[in-house]
Order: structure tokens, then C-alpha cells, then sequence
């Protein structure tokens, strides 16, 4: 079957986060927003018939995951990742980031610190925050087109005794970086030697482009006991709204005082069969939709080495977040987002990710092609009038 990536869905009046967050200020209105990491794309209709199936069928009381449910997730995580999550590693959260917050506060007590590589996707310094423990963080090393880690001073964080966890974005939001499995396993025998505990976000696992490899935390067999992986259909598959994710958390005694702690847990009725349906029926379009996603990579980096120069283009390994480098354009951050939006661009702004995202841009590529090719032209057009005018 071939896929629809071409046809723009109007999400406005649908209570859209993404949507609702553009400003009514009289600034130009964009085609489509590129900031919130959901997709412009319609759904694959093997979910969309399931889902219309399920709800003909069912009646929406308490509901918990069904054996198909975890055979589901088993075979997906075995056959795309490399290992098969035993059913008593599963931890129920509805999203990777309520589960982020659940582990930092169960496992880590009041005062301690937890590391994080910035720039990083902004809940990780929320999450931090909000739980009254200490942040910490290591900045990635800016290679010109990539980032590397600085292990010289992520050892010598994790070295100090107020460190007990580490959050660990993988791959990489908003860098766009896919570890490889060497870095993976220099982190995990750092956190191992200093007692560290290692929370690794996998939740853009499955969106890797071609040339690069994903290696899950779950993989690395000797470190199993001081790691959680967080996964979730809803980055690959669009389904953040159904509120489902899959955390495994190996280390029993710790998996058993999360439990303890939460008590009764259970998820979306339609998240647990949405995550079934298409683990199980919705590979072929997640291959054409890695495919598009590829295509609108080069497409805006064939546009701005044509065009806009001054814009430095980082190398997309991972996720369909594009990281844009604006800072030769010689704006403030604040000054940066402002004229992004008078050109129809709403972006999430370098700045919200933390130290080192300054005047850098995060451009979501899942949309139509043709959206894309529309808004680079108005950025163009824009960028032409302010150097005319100076």
C-alpha cells in the first residue's frame, strides 16, 4: 500500500497543542507550526479501521493491557531493537514524561542531583526542578555539524556523591545525535562506577535515518540493573494524545518501590489497542514514513545551502526534529523568535532547551514536502527584506 504524506489535515478548533500555541498577535500566520514534536500526517488506516472496530466491540470500563498487548510490545522491541522486555519489566505511565518525573522521585530523595547533557529536551530541567532535587548538567560538544559527548566532564559530574541519577536523551532531542554503541557503553560503566542511576528516553527509537543505527540501553546485558528505558508508540505513530508508553525497569527491588509508591495504575483503553494495532499491522508505513522524512531532511537542506547561506544545517541521525544553527544572522534569542514568527515560522526556539541552544532553531520535517518547500520561500523572502533593509 502506498501511504498518504501529502495531504495537510486542518487540526484548528481540535484543541491541537501544537496548533493552539501560535500566537493571534497579527504576525503571519504559518502554513503549519514546526514546533511541538507531533506530526502533520494522517494516520495509517489499519489503525484508524482497528481502533473503529474496538470501539463497536468494547465497553470502556477499567481496563488493563491484555496478553496481546504485551506480545505486541515483546515482538516490536525484539524485532526492531534487539531484545524482548519480559512481562515483569513493564512499568504503566501515560507518557514517557509523567514516568520521567515517577523515577526521579521515587528512586532519588530530596536534594540529590541528577545529570543531564544540554542543550535537552526542556521537561528533563522541569522534571528535575519541580521534584526539589539539584540540577546538573554537561554540555555537548559542538563539532560544527554534530555534537559529541564531553565524557572528561560527564565523569567528573557523575563522580561527585550528590549525583545518584543521570536523565540520558537517546537519540537525542534536540540534536538530533544517535549514539552509537560505544558511547552507550562508556555512559553505563561511568554511571556503574560511581553508583549513578541511569535513565535512558528512547521515545524516538524507531525514527532512525538511513546510515545510523539505534542501540536501546536494554541491549547492554551487563548494566541491566541500573537502567530504565522509556519507550512509546506515540513519537512513532502519533499517538501522544492516547497517553501510553512502555517503561522497563529491570532492577526488581527498584521496580517494586515504584509500584509500591504509585498503587493503582492503569492507562488509556484506547492507547492500550492503539499500541497493539500498530505494532502489529503498521510497519510497512512507518518505512514510508522514515522515507518522506528523509526526503524533507534534504529538501531543506538543499534549499538553505542554495539560498540561506548563513544558516547552518546539523546532521539529522535521529528523530524528524531538524536542528538549524541562525546565529550569523546576529540576533539576540528573543529577537531570533520574533523575527522567525513575523515570517510565518513557529519553531521551538534553540533557547528552551538550555546552555548551548542559543539562536539555534528546531524545525519538525513531518509534514507535507510541499509545506516545507512553501515555508522555506517566506523564510527566504523574510531574511532577503531584513538584509535589504540594514
Amino acid at each position: 500500500m502506498i501511504y498518504d504524506f501529502t495531504t495537510l489535515v486542518d487540526r484548528r478548533e481540535q484543541g491541537s497543542a501544537k496548533w493552539e500555541g501560535v500566537p493571534q498577535d497579527g504576525t503571519e500566520q504559518p502554513i503549519v507550526p514546526f514546533s511541538v514534536a507531533d506530526m502533520e500526517f494522517k494516520h495509517p488506516p489499519e489503525l484508524l479501521e482497528g481502533l473503529k472496530q474496538y470501539t463497536d466491540e468494547m465497553i470502556f470500563g477499567y481496563t488493563n493491557p491484555t496478553g496481546r498487548y504485551y506480545t505486541s510490545v515483546q515482538d516490536w522491541m525484539e524485532q526492531r531493537h534487539g531484545f524482548r522486555p519480559p512481562r515483569e519489566w513493564f512499568l504503566e505511565f501515560p507518557g514517557v514524561v509523567p514516568a520521567l518525573g515517577e523515577l526521579v522521585r521515587d528512586l532519588t530523595e530530596p536534594g540529590e542531583a541528577i545529570l543531564i547533557l544540554t542543550p535537552v529536551y526542556y521537561p528533563f530541567r522541569t522534571t528535575v526542578r519541580r521534584s526539589g532535587r539539584t540540577l546538573v548538567s554537561s554540555q555537548l560538544v559542538d563539532c560544527g555539524t554534530t555534537y559529541d559527548i564531553d565524557f572528561d566532564d560527564v565523569a567528573e559530574k557523575l563522580a561527585r556523591p550528590d549525583v545518584t541519577m543521570m536523565l540520558l536523551c537517546s537519540p537525542h532531542n534536540p540534536v538530533g545525535r544517535v549514539w552509537t554503541r560505544e558511547e552507550l557503553v562508556h555512559l553505563c560503566e561511568l554511571c556503574r562506577d560511581n553508583d549513578v542511576f541511569l535513565v535512558a528516553d528512547e521515545i524516538h527509537f524507531d525514527l532512525i535515518l538511513p546510515g545510523y543505527h539505534h542501540t536501546s540501553v536494554a541491549t547492554l546485558t551487563e548494566y541491566l540493573d541500573q537502567v530504565a528505558v522509556c519507550t512509546a508508540p506515540s513519537k512513532t505513530f502519533n499517538l501522544a494524545g492516547l497517553q501510553t508508553s512502555n517503561i522497563f525497569l529491570p532492577n526488581a527491588e527498584k521496580r517494586e518501590k515504584i509500584k509500591k509508591i504509585r498503587g493503582f495504575a492503569e492507562l488509556n483503553a484506547y492507547g492500550y489497542r492503539a499500541c497493539e494495532l500498530v505494532y502489529t499491522k503498521c510497519g510497512d508505513w512507518l518505512a514510508q514514513l522514515l522515507k518522506q522524512i528523509e526526503h524533507n531532511r534534504v529538501l531543506v537542506k538543499t534549499y538553505v545551502e542554495e539560498h540561506l547561506p548563513e544558516i547552518r544545517i546539523y546532521e539529522l541521525q535521529g528523530t524528524y526534529l531538524l536542528w538549524m544553527d541562525f546565529r550569523a544572522l546576529g540576533m539576540p534569542p528573543k529577537e531570533l523568535e520574533q523575527f522567525m514568527h513575523r515570517a510565518g515560522w513557529y519553531c521551538d526556539e534553540g533557547y528552551i532547551f538550555g546552555a548551548g541552544g542559543e539562536g539555534f532553531e528546531r524545525l519538525n520535517l513531518a509534514c507535507p514536502a510541499w509545506v516545507l518547500e512553501q515555508a522555506l520561500e517566506r523564510l527566504h523572502t523574510a531574511i532577503r527584506k531584513r538584509g535589504a533593509a540594514e
